[in-house]
């Protein structure tokens, strides 16, 4: 049931215009297409692989905004109250 879920949720990002990157392990059953890519990681990390992965995209996410030149230490949506001291 919840790969079945994740797959809908994916479509409905692409019937959205949205592109697809999507990181699972080397076993997993989901396919790349027109607009998905698909990062396959080494590995057989079990029960944390949730973890594992949003690692590998956190370093993704930053690397990709060191790249397009944003500001990676100063959020632009940071709590008015977490400003405050």
């Amino acid at each position: 049931m919840p790969l079945e879920k994740l797959e809908s949720n994916l479509q409905e990002a692409r019937a959205r215009g949205g592109g697809l990157c999507v990181v699972a392990d080397l076993d997993g059953h989901l396919a790349a297409g027109e607009g998905v890519h698909v990062l396959r990681v080494s590995g057989r990390a079990g029960l944390p692989s949730p973890v594992v992965h949003v690692v590998q995209l956190q370093l993704l996410a930053h690397h990709a905004d060191v790249i397009r030149g944003a500001e990676v230490d100063e959020p632009c949506n940071r709590a008015k109250s977490a400003m405050a001291e």
